[in-house]
């Protein structure tokens, strides 16, 4: 062998290698994008039953509702169980359209109605990310639904009054700041799943768009998040994204339960930058007064 062509070959081989490391990099940051996609979304907290000591992402977590009792279910990789027999197609279809790879309509106690408005980017990454976790052999529980709503193809008329499959898009005459807080309110955040009071069949109310709301038991309150008196007109920008970081209001009373999950596995996860553009949106909402009331207000 010439010293040209053992040249050429070394020279070969450190490409090959090199693209090698560089296919294996991209993946590992493109999981990496997707974990933070996931704290983004606040995946943890649904589909971890952590009380009762579940395996992660195997679900259980049971959500009380007026309808019924919903169960989020198990979104490890595992084949028969999971989502690992899903591809890109069945992913983006499951997470915008509120639709599975078995065709069956998914009720909107998972927040695909908010989920939607997520890029292909932010869905395929947070894909890749699951993906990479473990596979949990553990089947997703039943609801348990009360007729008539137990029958899924009433979903179709659900969503035919309720929801649009629509993705989201930045408003050119905002900041980029606050389209950023955009983005992450309103798709990967679906804060209006809980700040939005719904109408007698279950769908979000526009006319109330984050007022606050009764949650599913009805015995918690997701408090009005607008700029009127009764949300957060006396709340700061930094007031706000010092409580999404460490969970306190402005005078140190302590979230509760359900928002206290939101801070633990999403918001303290965000970057700083995120959570100053959550604020910035959030004091720019229409003032609305509150369309439910602590008991003692």
């Amino acid at each position: 062998m010439s010293l040209g062509t053992g040249a050429r070959v070394l020279v070969a081989v450190a490409v090959l290698t090199g693209m090698t490391c560089g296919g294996a990099l991209g993946d590992q940051a493109t999981v990496d994008r997707g974990r933070y996609v996931f704290d983004a979304g606040g995946c943890a907290g649904c589909h971890t039953d952590a009380k009762a000591g579940g395996a992660a992402l195997a679900g259980g977590l049971a959500l009380e509702t007026s309808f019924g009792t919903f169960y989020a279910p198990n979104i490890t990789p595992d084949p028969d169980h999971g989502i690992g027999r899903w591809n890109d197609r069945d992913f983006l279809r499951a997470m915008r359209d509120g639709i599975g790879p078995d065709n069956r309509h998914y009720y909107p106690a998972f927040p695909y109605t908010s989920y939607t408005g997520a890029t292909d980017r932010d869905l395929l990454d947070l894909k890749a990310y699951l993906f990479a976790q473990s596979p949990v052999a553990q089947a997703s529980r039943p609801h348990e639904v009360e007729f008539p709503f137990s029958i899924r193809p009433l979903l179709w008329f659900w969503k035919l009054l309720n929801f649009d499959s629509i993705r989201w898009q930045p408003d050119a005459t905002k900041s980029d700041n606050w389209n950023r807080g955009s983005y992450l309110v309103e798709a990967l955040g679906h804060c209006r799943e809980c700040h939005t009071p719904r109408n007698f069949l279950g769908g979000l109310d526009a006319l109330r768009w984050f007022a606050g709301a009764r949650l599913g038991d009805g015995k918690s309150l997701a408090p009005n998040l607008t700029s009127h008196e009764q949300g957060l007109a006396r709340w700061s920008e930094s007031d706000i994204t010092l409580a999404l970081d460490f969970g306190f209001s402005p005078d140190g009373e302590a979230f509760g339960d359900a928002m206290g999950e939101v801070v633990r596995n999403t918001t303290s996860r965000l970057t700083a930058a995120d959570r100053m553009a959550i604020a910035a949106y959030l004091k720019a909402l229409p003032a609305l007064p509150s369309a439910a009331r602590r008991k003692s207000e």
